[in-house]
């Protein structure tokens, strides 16, 4: 039962989470100091807990512990609070003012001793959950002159006092997203950023600490340019503070209006990285996805099929085609609309091309519904070509500065969707085109980053890289209030855009353009550390794969696309007969066993060449394993499996398991011969042995 306790004499609250609680105190000066984040405390305990203090000999040293670290007196680490008054003071003195708790949220409210600035910290916990939201509000409370932002994070977190610190993060870039990298935990400043606009194919916004076991973990739910600093001192304090926005930007907050910084979670585990994975998994089902009861269908998207080459003819034979596999969800991607006929024209012309579609959309997908399929549609609003009515007509509506070239990526300029007529035009389209038709699913894409980032009309830019993040949310907010039937699946090059503000409102995501099966693996285990199985799209494309040239056998890429939401995105008119039949099979495989990949427990698993993954849902259980490579004179090694029933018996097909052995000998799979190796498993409880 989550509850948050305060006890007055001491000035100290306490989150009592579902099984760890997290403490906090004012001190003499009403500054908020951190006390505690780890194993259940009762509030009497808390009160006792003292963090160290160094001696100071000489006046160069100071350590802070503020719950929010601002900028001002004789604190001199990465602030996590910087405003500028309009005298030009930039320090922020705390006056602790009251509290408020309601149903699990506490708000902390100060103002400066000064200024009118008003500060409010936020935490909000749940019964079900050891995940602690935290974000901040800031209100100007005076009635001229602005008040300058500098750097608003949503918090401050401090971890106990460790010599042994590791970190766990993701490193990357297009098509090799979520490369997880593990190292110690240096003295001084780690700053891990994305400067593109977009959380960023190459550092995911979440990072995990820990000490042995116990992990200390903090994922930041913002969809835009970011900054997480991660700090350990020469005296063995470490901690990590982040939010929205990197160094060099400034917002105005100006008279009576407020500023919300957005959610930075942290959770504490005592019992390692892969507890607390699951942990953010079991979080993200429960309390980010707009629908987590839903089991996510399997998608044929039409796009490196035809590419841009698309018609009413040759998507309506791929969808028969997809239809008699299994899919249940058939995307055109690409190359419907305006001029599109290639990636340099076209783009911003949400129309229909009527040469492709003589009688538009609807004869198609009416032919999708026919053939029991949902439909869906690919589109990329946050963007222009040059060459498109839309930029003739509103050259001022993309990023753009003065006197600077404008740089095309993709030939793509990025509409500047802060402004409020560009982001009523998209949503205007975008309801249109989801009321004018049947649109089941939008596929959301966004192809390039930040550049240029000005808006020469505003007199405060910067924060349209604020304000652009949050119009997509609106819009998308909207669209779906008024569209209850709609999902969307959220994509940016691939794995540009994953963070939990996209996954607040769409449905899954598209986790990278790369769909050759072995880099997947690795890109979908990373994924995997923080998002669960339910959200990551994950296609079987063709062989040899179009980006690595490699050849890899249809089961194998089957079994990893398997480990996710299973899509398809193969030339299905190129099958052969027999890997249709074998597609098929493998589908419906999947689907007898999706439910307990998208809603189960994930646990990774590896033992020597062969590595996996299993899921767990009540009785049954999943295995997926893939051996890439054959090492002569190697026997298979036992995988040993994780979290089963030691005095539980499971069966697969007419074989027979019992639980202790599978725990602590291990399955030794029956793989095929050969390189590419790959085998699904599926285990069910049967009575107590």
């Amino acid at each position: 039962m989550a509850e948050v306790l305060f006890d007055g004499d001491e000035r100290l609250w306490l989150l009592a989470c579902a099984t760890t609680s997290y403490a906090i105190r004012l001190d003499s000066s009403d500054a908020p100091r951190h006390v505690y984040w780890g194993p259940a405390l009762t509030i009497e305990q808390a009160a006792t807990v003292r963090t160290p203090v160094a001696p100071r000999i000489a006046s160069f040293d100071s350590d802070t512990d503020e719950e929010l670290v601002v900028e001002g007196g004789a604190r001199f680490d990465a602030p996590s609070l910087q405003v500028r008054f309009p005298d030009g003071t930039r320090a922020f003195e705390w006056q602790y003012q009251d509290f408020t708790v309601e149903d699990g949220h506490l708000a902390i409210r100060f103002t400066d001793r000064h200024y009118p600035l008003e500060v409010v910290l936020h935490y909000r916990i749940s019964a079900d959950t050891d995940v602690i939201e935290r974000w901040t509000t800031l209100r100007h409370t005076g009635s001229s002159g602005p008040i300058t932002l500098l750097r608003t994070d949503s918090a401050s977190w401090y971890l106990p006092y460790r010599t042994g610190y590791q970190v766990t993060h993701t490193v990357g870039g297009w098509s090799s997203e979520f490369q997880l990298q593990n190292t110690p935990v240096p003295y001084g400043e780690t700053v891990f950023t994305s400067r593109r606009g977009t959380s960023s194919h190459q550092a995911n916004p979440w990072l995990f600490v820990h000490d042995g076991d116990e992990v200390w973990s903090g994922v930041l739910a913002w969809s835009g340019s970011y900054r997480i600093t991660l700090r350990r001192t020469s005296s063995g304090q470490t901690s990590f503070s982040g939010g929205f926005g990197y160094e060099g930007l400034s917002w105005q907050l100006n008279p009576g209006e407020e500023w919300e910084t957005p959610v930075f979670a942290g959770l504490y585990a005592a019992d390692g990285v892969g507890s607390a994975s699951r942990r953010w998994h079991a979080y993200v089902r429960d309390h980010v996805l707009p629908y987590p009861g839903e089991t996510r269908p399997v998608v044929y998207n039409s796009w490196e099929a035809t590419e841009f080459d698309v018609s009413e003819e040759n998507q309506k034979s791929l969808a028969a085609r997809a239809a008699a596999l299994g899919c249940e969800l058939f995307v055109m991607d690409d190359g419907w609309f305006g001029a599109r006929t290639h990636d340099a024209a076209g783009l911003g012309d949400w129309t229909v091309n009527q040469d492709r579609f003589p009688g538009g959309l609807n004869p198609l997908i009416a032919e999708v519904h026919r053939l029991g399929m949902r439909f869906g549609l690919w589109v990329e609003p946050e963007m222009v070509n040059p060459d498109s009515d839309l930029y003739r007509r509103h050259p001022d509506w993309v990023l753009h500065m003065p006197n600077r070239s404008r740089t095309t990526m993709r030939n793509q300029l990025v509409l500047n969707f802060a402004r409020d007529d560009v982001a009523e035009w998209a949503h205007k389209w975008l309801d249109q085109l989801v009321s004018q038709h049947e649109i089941d699913f939008l596929k959301w894409d966004m192809n390039r980053p930040f550049s240029e980032a000005g808006w020469p009309e505003s007199q405060d830019p910067d924060r349209l890289w604020v304000d652009h993040v949050r119009h997509v949310y609106t819009i998308i907010d909207r669209l779906r209030a008024d569209h209850p039937g709609l999902r969307i699946e959220a994509c940016s090059g691939g794995g540009g855009r994953i963070d939990l503000g996209m996954l607040a409102r769409t449905d899954q995501a598209w986790t990278s353009d790369n769909t050759d099966a072995l880099d997947r693996i690795f890109i979908q285990r990373g994924y995997g550390t923080v998002y669960p199985a339910r959200t990551m799209s994950a296609w079987v494309t063709d062989s040899p794969n179009q980006l690595t040239g490699r050849t890899i056998p249809l089961a194998f890429r089957f079994h990893v696309a398997m480990a996710g939401v299973l899509g398809i995105g193969g030339n299905l008119l190129n099958w052969t007969s027999v890997e249709l039949d074998e597609g098929a099979l493998l589908l419906a495989q999947y689907k007898s066993i999706r439910h307990i990949v998208q809603h189960g427990a994930q646990y990774p698993l590896d033992a020597g060449p062969v590595t996996g993954v299993q899921y767990i849902l009540g009785g049954e259980v999943v295995v997926l394993l893939w051996q890439p490579v054959v090492r002569f004179g190697q026997p298979p090694l036992p995988v040993r499996l994780k979290a089963l029933d030691p005095n539980a018996r499971y069966s697969s097909g007419s074989s027979v398991h019992e639980g202790a052995v599978l725990l602590h000998h291990g399955l030794i799979p029956t793989l095929p011969s050969g390189d590419y190796a790959s085998a699904m498993i599926h285990l069910t409880e049967v009575t107590p042995s």
